[in-house]
């Protein structure tokens, strides 16, 4: 694969420049920051990024990356702020594009899109297949070790890496109390599925300890990735779900890396629909309906991994040149909740893994065989569930580990 063409609609931006000062030779990452009327917290973002160190805690090269931060749309002094930023730190290569985009342009999934874009030109002009983007956003604020941990990541072989990102404490704390509640019960609930799913479904590239998150604050592809994929799809949010999805399809190797950390705003008024500070609305809004926060029982997510693992042990064998039987293909399908003959016509088709997994779970949806088999609970008792799916994987995988 060439990653210095274009090679898909989505990179059509590749052909236009935002930066017209060229990389330096030994830039290794390009960090994007879309940015929108985030005066009060983009001192706090660009402090961090300046202040890199490597993984032991020396100052990081700035020669090794550079920041693209692009103001759109700004009512505020975002901007000036950036480029007094950008004078105070003359070694800091800080590239500030201003841009006042039409309606139907100015939303964070078309600037993060021209951001990657314009990344991806950038290290594909110095020839780095491996060279990572890295985005972020302007309300928040990356650990030191950053994008030192995000390389090592790479180099350890992902191709793709998603960032462990917090609410700040302070801001969480001054969280309306159910919508505090809510967070942090999805927060355990999420990791004790990621947790769950290393032993019931286990990614021998994305292995414990892990997490859930793959966002827009904490979030780095390499090029020659991103360009498989086809980049990043032109949709408004959540872009970077988006984004995720497409890599999986070409079975691209994404690491949830505990090593790589972020400290978010815990504001409620967002920029996006589908964000973080919409869904702390939506649970504050649900407290003060006294409304329980429902999710998918553990019992069911204990199934949907188990059955995920088994299309995937199928996967690896139909690669071989297996042939699965009707039975197997009429009890799988039985487990998946989809048609059999459905699933029949999906296992001859030259595909990867990950888009045979997305269509599965699209014809799940669809067919309703699978909803219907479950109910959603409370959180609460989700928690609970999964606590026990987790501890009985756990008895299974060390009883085996004693019978080798």
């Amino acid at each position: 694969m060439q990653t210095s063409r274009v090679v898909s609609p989505a990179l059509e931006d590749s052909v236009q420049t935002l930066v017209q000062v060229p990389p330096l030779p030994q830039c290794e990452v390009c960090v994007i920051v879309p940015v929108r009327n985030e005066a009060a917290m983009l001192p706090a973002t660009l402090t961090a990024l300046a202040r890199q160190v490597d993984l032991n805690d020396q100052p990081f090269d700035h020669d090794r990356y550079e920041i693209i931060l692009l103001a759109n749309n700004c009512e505020d002094a975002s901007a000036s702020i950036a480029h007094r930023f950008a004078q105070q730190h003359p070694n800091l290569n800080l590239h500030i594009v201003e841009r006042t985009l039409p309606p139907s342009e100015a939303h964070v999934g078309r600037v993060r899109q021209m951001l990657m874009n314009e990344a991806y030109r950038r290290l594909s002009q110095l020839g780095r297949k491996r060279g990572v983007i890295a985005s972020t956003d302007g309300d928040s604020r990356v650990s030191p070790t950053w994008i030192a941990a995000t390389l090592q990541e790479i180099t350890n072989g992902a191709d793709a890496v998603g960032g462990r990102i917090v609410l700040d404490s302070i801001e969480l704390m001054q969280l309306e109390p159910y919508a505090r509640a809510c967070h942090l019960r999805e927060v355990g609930y999420r990791s004790l599925i990621a947790e769950l799913e290393s032993y019931l479904d286990p990614n021998l590239d994305d292995p414990a300890p892990r997490h859930f998150q793959h966002y827009g604050a904490s979030f780095a592809v390499t090029i020659e990735s991103y360009a498989q994929s086809g980049g990043m799809p032109l949709v408004r949010t959540p872009e970077d779900v988006a984004l995720y999805k497409a890599l999986l399809r070409v079975n691209a190797r994404f690491r949830h890396s505990p090593h790589v950390r972020v400290t978010t705003s815990a504001r409620q008024i967002g920029r996006t629909e589908l964000g973080l500070a919409n869904q702390l609305s939506v649970w504050t809004a649900m407290g003060q309906r006294h409304q329980a926060f429902l999710v998918e029982s553990g019992m069911e997510v204990a199934a949907k991994l188990r059955s995920r693992y088994q299309v995937r042990v199928l996967w690896e064998k139909l690669l071989c040149g297996y042939q699965p039987t009707q039975d197997e293909i009429e009890s799988m399908a039985q487990s998946l909740g989809i048609s059999s003959n459905w699933l029949q016509q999906q296992l001859i088709q030259p595909q990867t893994l990950g888009l045979l997994l997305e269509r599965i779970e699209d014809c799940q949806q669809q067919e309703q065989i699978w909803a219907k088999r479950w109910s959603k609970v409370s959180i609460e008792l989700a928690i609970e569930q999964l606590r026990l799916e987790l501890h009985r994987a756990k008895q299974g995988s060390h009883a085996l580990m004693s019978y080798c």
